[in-house]
């Protein structure tokens, strides 16, 4: 039987990644490996160019009905003048919230290849193997009272809200909880509860629930430190759990300690399995339409949907043995290039990652 993917090309660079990550699991489909049934739709600016809405009904109708959803980005400064509720991001937030789409998987990891491309020493990023757990649809983002409001003075005044219940924290810490018991057994939980009650609340209900997992060894950090610590030793840490907010801005640091958010990939889960997948990077105007950006990030998240929506993880494997292989061959894009490798398009190393594919 088929699994329906929705894929969402979305702004930017979207496309073209998108585009790389189709001829891939096309190739799937025609080696028998994978049976996809593959449908497009429209997300972000280019929906709302289109129909004056960045997450169209019609979007959000068939990404219920797919198994799993392909997504590029969203976002550019074209789109920046529109009221919030218009922008391209909005569109992403609607589709995190109406699929429930809670738990998002965001995993740092170094190819031993590309330990000179980081910006840290070698010996500090080496072998560095993190998993993100990023809780995805609460926190600062989804809270209530939000907007700007303006006061008696004449002054106005931005407002958004902290918030979490038990219940969700309560289940992304299991996620990231079961997660850690398939690896080292270590999950830090980042908070900010020397400050912030919502934190406090969160340290509570995660100890509480590490009462569960007696083999798993469960720390806290406070995010400041945590961002300091990622920097100075990253490979202290396993399995990092944290809220929206913080989950947005370590994940983001942490992808620089692969050399380059060009080779990030994420999952975004709901309680069902289902899943939407895209690379961290965003649609990055500024080389939208040059052929030069990395499908890396993309094909990978192509990997994660395999594993975790499309019960295909051997799969999965093949395609990240892929990517290693052509960066062995030393195929770089621009933003992972050194000294002594063969610089490519982003068609290149689409083509290239499905040829080490077959062999």
């Amino acid at each position: 039987m088929s699994k329906k993917v929705l894929v969402l090309p979305g702004d930017g660079i979207g496309p073209e990644i998108i585009g790389e990550a189709v001829k891939l699991l096309e190739a799937l489909n025609a080696t028998g490996e994978v049976a996809i049934e593959l449908s497009h739709a429209l997300v972000g600016g280019a929906a709302y160019d289109e129909t004056g809405d960045p997450l169209p009904s019609a979007t959000l109708a068939a990404a219920r009905a797919a198994d799993a959803v392909l997504l590029g980005a969203v976002g550019g400064p074209k789109w920046e003048p529109l009221h919030i509720s218009k922008r391209p991001e909005r569109g992403l937030l609607g589709l995190r919230a109406g699929l429930g789409l809670f738990a998002n998987l965001r995993p740092a990891i170094l190819y031993p290849q590309l330990a000179g491309a980081s910006t840290l020493k070698p010996e500090v990023v080496s072998g560095l193997d993190i998993l993100i757990v990023r809780e995805l649809t609460g926190d600062i983002y989804f809270g209530q009272p939000r907007g700007v409001e303006t006061l008696a003075s004449g002054e106005r005044r931005g407002i958004n809200t902290m918030v979490y219940t038990e219940s969700e924290v309560e289940r992304i810490c299991r996620v990231a909880f079961d997660l850690a018991m398939q690896r080292q057994r270590r999950v830090c939980s980042v908070d900010k509860a020397n400050v912030l009650e919502c934190t406090e609340l969160w340290r509570e209900v995660a100890t509480r629930v590490a009462a569960d997992y007696p083999d798993l060894t469960l720390t806290h950090m406070y995010v400041d430190n945590a961002a300091m610590q990622l920097v100075r030793a990253p490979k202290q840490f396993d399995v990092m759990v944290t809220g929206n907010l913080f989950g947005d801005i370590l994940s983001d640091c942490a992808s620089q300690l692969t050399g380059s958010i060009g080779m990030l990939p994420s999952a975004s889960l709901n309680a069902a399995g289902q899943g939407m997948y895209e690379p961290i990077h965003g649609s990055a105007p500024d080389i939208a339409g040059q052929g030069v950006a990395n499908p890396l990030a993309t094909l990978l998240s192509v990997a994660m949907m395999l594993r975790y929506s499309l019960e295909a993880p051997a799969v999965a494997d093949r395609i990240e043995a892929a990517v290693s292989r052509v960066l062995d061959a030393g195929l770089r894009t621009a933003d992972i290039m050194s000294a002594g490798m063969r610089r490519v398009s982003t068609i290149e190393m689409g083509e290239a990652v499905v040829a080490a594919l077959r062999q």
